[in-house]
């Protein structure tokens, strides 16, 4: 009998304490982990909710790269966290909706082992030529392929990459056949493009703005459901070939078991973040379209898209090791 009451009282107290705990969520600083390189699109997205969301919560959230893997590396540290709110990561459709098919082992499953706080935005991306290409619209870049399969070329960031399967994206709904060139990252992908030696390259919007501008590149559409404010006069690869869409999305995830209060306390701190008007701005600028939402929108989001690119990943044969 005193045992069980003894049971019963520690019982009660650690409930006690958890939602004291939750109640008096954030005590401390919260760490954002972006599972890449400093400088990219993704951590300046991370930063620039960060910086807000901090305000809202009255603790700091300090944003701390980890690359490796695609991005697979810290996620799946993070999934192995504690679910306490302090440690979350930022999610996108490289690490929740590629990954899982691109790895053998990637070691999280994005729809178990995390809790999803809320999306942050969308990155249509753009498709690019060398000007020395003979093509000034999409119907003329596919038809130049549709003469010639295989002799056209385009660069990526690394095999499975966004870049990569948006460019496989429109093999299949053109029914063209390109060559891939892998490369590893952006910089040297955009030098080999602008040097002639790939004539094609789907990419994120800012990284193209310049060069556009310069005439080092000619931009033929941009891949998302509508025209981009950046590139007004583009028109979208869907205009060519109906349901075409290659969008990069952007949120922040918690591991699972991460209690309800503390998920939405996140939620809307990151909601007042992305609906900041200096906010939106910047995201403009950047080509990326703000999209605030719910854990649960956020949720059927991610099941949607890994549901999309992880089809095209086996549609592609591309592995990672």
């Amino acid at each position: 009998m005193k045992q069980t009451l003894t049971a019963a009282l520690f019982a009660a107290s650690a409930l006690l304490s958890a939602a004291h705990a939750q109640q008096d969520y954030p005590n401390r600083p919260i760490t954002l982990v972006v599972p890449y390189a400093a400088g990219g699109g993704n951590d300046v997205m991370a930063r620039t909710v960060a910086e807000k969301m901090s305000k809202t919560l009255g603790q700091n959230i300090v944003v701390e790269n980890r690359a490796g893997a695609g991005g697979s590396i810290a996620t799946r540290q993070v999934a192995r966290a504690a679910p306490d709110g302090y440690t979350l990561v930022l999610g996108g459709t490289g690490t929740l909706a590629v990954n899982p098919t691109l790895y053998d082992n990637v070691g999280y499953d994005p729809r178990k082992d995390f809790a999803p706080v809320g999306l942050i935005g969308t990155g249509q991306l753009i498709v690019v030529i060398n000007p020395t290409v003979p093509a000034r619209t999409i119907p003329e870049l596919i038809a130049l392929a549709k003469k010639e399969p295989g002799k056209l070329s385009y660069a990526s960031a690394g095999v499975g990459s966004g870049i990569h399967l948006g460019a496989v994206l429109f093999e299949m709904m053109a029914d063209i056949q390109l060559t891939h060139v892998p490369y590893r990252g952006t910089a040297p992908a955009l030098t080999d493009l602008i040097g002639g030696h790939v004539q094609m390259y789907f990419s994120s919007i800012p990284s193209m703005i310049a060069l556009a501008k310069e005439g080092k590149v000619r931009p033929l559409a941009v891949a998302g459901p509508v025209r981009s404010p950046v590139f007004p006069d583009l028109p979208t690869v869907a205009e060519t070939l109906p349901g075409f869409e290659a969008v990069l999305h952007y949120g922040i995830v918690a591991p699972a078991g991460t209690p309800d209060p503390i998920i939405r306390k996140l939620n809307a701190a990151l909601r007042e973040a992305v609906n900041a008007p200096d906010t939106k701005m910047r995201m403009a600028t950047d080509g990326t379209e703000p999209f605030p939402s719910t854990p649960e929108e956020y949720s059927a989001d991610i099941d949607k898209e890994e549901k999309k690119w992880s089809a095209i990943v086996k549609r592609s044969g591309a592995k990672a090791n």
